[in-house]
């Protein structure tokens, strides 16, 4: 029983050991050279070696490459360029492609183009102004003597009609004595047989009162001159506008000409505010939008108002334009030269594909973003950007709305994409030098004339 067990046993043995054996020698498999490998043989080198490497390039420039492994000034080992380039499958040049581990390690994030509406709000630091169109400035229109002021301070509110001064003009003078002559005339011819001569005397007393009138003599005391007869010495200057006096020009028995500016008035019950808005901001801007202001003096309160005017040209040192806003003053409470605040509210709205700013990539004369065609796989995309605003930018052309826009570590990807578009430019070259020995094999010896040949040979 003890032997039949045992040759049991060594029976078994055997043919486990053959089985051992057999399966390791149909599991092997050889490669080109002879060697024999193993399962546990194949790793990541293994399966790098399966493709064809064409050279190698400098991991820190890639115009510089080599045949053979070697190693940069730094130390860094040359990364090997395979037969496929390192660029995607299906895609253009600069395609990158990354595993979604390094995707996530790099912070990749994306966002979709969507076509919205576009405004914007400019905020600009203003200053009041008089209003251009309601200053005035008033001169005598005879010369003479300051005989007396009425008005005598700045800041003093005045209205239509308002006495300012009084004028003593020898001028005036001799024109009233010729109204009261015309008067006295126009009277004893009254009654003459003749209407030639009474009608002459009518049309001489008109004219010199409207002579006196043209002369801005005030209407009482033309009516005071009718009715009295008698030549006033001082001759009074009334305001033909309403506003508040900012100048005067001229003290009591000061000789005046006409050009001499008596007082200057300023109506502030509408005021200008000068805002400089730059350049970028310009496309925003247009006549008629709402400005909203705010000034220190008056705490708690905003003036609305227009924009009335866009000046056509730049400021050379500031590198601004000049807009002209219009705000109501009836209360008082804006004076000119005053600081404010202003905000623009601009009327402009555009509909177009946006994508947010931070997702260009500005680089010489070119705009670009990253297009996520598929999970891990990114296309460089040129674009033409308009305007941008509130972080976001116009895409007049280049993307359409829907497709998924890299927002985050596109620089990354960008430099990777510039690596492999260059590697892909060096192959073609490479490719393009090896295909000119085969075109010449081609080509039947009987086309070649020998006289050329030696020409260029005497030439060399």
């Amino acid at each position: 029983m003890n032997k039949t067990l045992l040759t049991i046993i060594i029976c078994v043995t055997i043919a486990l050991g053959a089985g051992l054996a057999g399966g390791y020698y149909f599991a092997g498999t050889r490669s080109s050279t002879g060697q024999v490998v193993t399962p546990s043989d194949t790793s990541p080198a293994t399966a790098s070696a399966e493709k064809e490497v064409l050279f190698y390039r400098n991991p820190m420039n890639p115009g510089v490459t080599s045949p053979v492994p070697a190693k940069d000034t730094m130390g860094m080992d040359y990364i090997a360029v395979y037969a496929d380039g390192g660029a995607a499958d299906n895609g253009p040049a600069g395609t990158v492609t990354i595993d979604p581990v390094m995707e996530q390690n790099i912070g990749v994030r994306t966002t979709i183009a969507k076509e919205q509406v576009l405004s914007r709000t400019v905020r600009a630091v203003g200053r009041i102004a008089y209003n251009e169109e309601k200053l005035y400035r008033i001169h005598p229109k005879v010369e003479g003597w300051i005989d007396e002021l009425f008005v005598k301070q700045t800041g003093e509110q005045v209205g239509v009609d308002t006495m300012l001064l009084a004028i003593y003009s020898p001028q005036l003078v001799a024109t009233q004595q010729e109204y009261l002559l015309a008067l006295k005339n126009a009277k004893v011819l009254d009654n003459s047989s003749f209407p030639d001569i009474r009608e002459g005397a009518i049309d001489l007393v008109k004219s010199s009162k409207r002579r006196l009138e043209l002369l801005d003599v005030p209407a009482h005391q033309l009516k005071d001159l009718t009715e009295k007869r008698v030549v006033k010495k001082g001759l009074h200057i009334h305001s033909p506008y309403s506003g508040v006096v900012m100048k005067i020009g001229v003290r009591e028995g000061e000789f005046v000409t006409p050009k001499t500016e008596l007082y200057m008035l300023a109506d502030l019950s509408k005021l200008w505010v000068f805002v400089d808005v730059y350049e970028y901001e310009l496309p925003w801007v247009k006549k008629g939008d709402i400005g909203e202001m705010t000034v220190v003096a008056v705490p708690g309160r905003t003036f609305v108002g227009n924009v009335t005017f866009i000046y056509p040209y730049m400021e050379k040192n500031t590198r601004t334009a000049r807009v002209r806003l219009e705000f109501d003053n009836k209360e008082g409470l804006l004076k000119p030269d005053m600081f404010a605040n202003v905000v623009l509210k601009g009327g402009k709205h555009i509909k177009s594909i946006v994508v947010p700013t931070e997702a260009l990539i500005r680089s010489g004369s070119r705009t670009q973003v990253f297009i996520q065609r598929e999970k891990g796989k990114f296309e460089p995309r040129e674009v033409t950007v308009g305007i941008s605003t509130a972080g976001l930018s116009q895409i007049l052309s280049g993307i359409a709305e829907g497709e998924e826009v890299v927002v985050s570590s596109q620089f990354l990807i960008d430099s990777e994409s510039k690596l492999r578009e260059a590697t892909a430019k060096m192959l073609e070259a490479r490719e393009a030098t090896s295909a000119a020995p085969e075109d010449m094999a081609d080509m039947d010896m009987d086309d070649i004339s020998f006289d050329d040949v030696a020409a260029d040979e005497v030439g060399k």
